[in-house]
């Protein structure tokens, strides 16, 4: 079951993506309370998304699900797995970050200036998209190219780890009153897997290196030249790794 990103519904998954995770299981895509067409009012907190989430799951009567999350339709999924919810199997995190990591209380202005307005273009839209990004971004990924021992001028591969690089663990180390937050992803007891953008300059890649090492034996990859929106530009790619994720291969 995919959830989707901030102002996003079912008219922005990517057909390219949706058919590629298709081949050879269920692909279940929905618009939860609030969103589009669906009724009721739209939930305020993620907290309450989550639920409501879980509860069209238990409507389907389906069993197990394996979640996707795109952005902050990620945080659903987190909220809810870090207290185990019987509905919900594996877990994929796409562009995603996890709450109480320092620096994440809201976007780049330049983000929120292409996203945040009530109209946003299609232009607007792409420039966080897309590799040509803000220099935050372009920032994060040098200091990711050297924490993880490569040059700027090298050709950049996705790269595929089990936990983050110690630099930068350093890089993230965060307070008492932060680590209480973070520290509930580690009751995360059931696989995830954890990708992004090297450019992303709404969930700077650094935090998903993070939110990869506090859940346990999570995976980790980073697709190069792409930013946040990285699964619809490396979408055979990226559904070929969830497929080997969701097979446990």
């Amino acid at each position: 079951m995919l959830l989707q990103h901030f102002r996003g519904n079912l008219d922005n998954w990517d057909p390219a993506l949706i058919d590629a995770l298709a081949r050879g299981r269920e692909v279940i895509t929905f618009d939860n309370r609030g969103v589009a067409a669906q009724q009721g009012a739209t939930p305020s907190t993620i907290a309450q998304t989550a639920l409501d989430a879980l509860d069209f799951i238990d409507a389907l009567e389906v069993g197990l699900v394996d979640l996707l999350g795109f952005s902050i339709g990620s945080s659903s999924p987190k909220r809810s797995r870090s207290s185990a919810p019987p509905s919900s199997a594996r877990s994929c995190f796409a562009s995603s970050a996890p709450q109480g990591a320092r620096g994440m209380h809201g976007w780049p202005a330049d983000a929120i200036g292409a996203v945040g307005k009530p109209e946003t273009s299609g232009e607007e839209y792409i420039s966080v998209s897309s590799r040509n990004q803000p220099r935050a971004a372009r920032r994060d990924r040098r200091s990711l190219d050297g924490c993880l021992g490569r040059g700027t001028d090298r050709p950049r591969r996705g790269r595929e780890l089990a936990d983050p690089p110690r630099a930068i663990r350093r890089r993230l180390r965060v307070g008492t009153a932060q680590s209480s937050l973070l520290e509930r992803l580690s009751a995360i007891d059931k696989p995830t897997f954890v990708a992004n953008g090297d450019s992303d300059p709404m969930i700077l890649p650094h935090y998903s290196y993070l939110l990869a090492g506090l859940i346990p034996d999570a995976r980790l990859k980073i697709y190069p030249d792409s930013a946040h929106g990285f699964l619809f530009q490396h979408h055979a790619e990226f559904a070929a790794d969830v497929d080997v994720f969701l097979t446990g291969a």
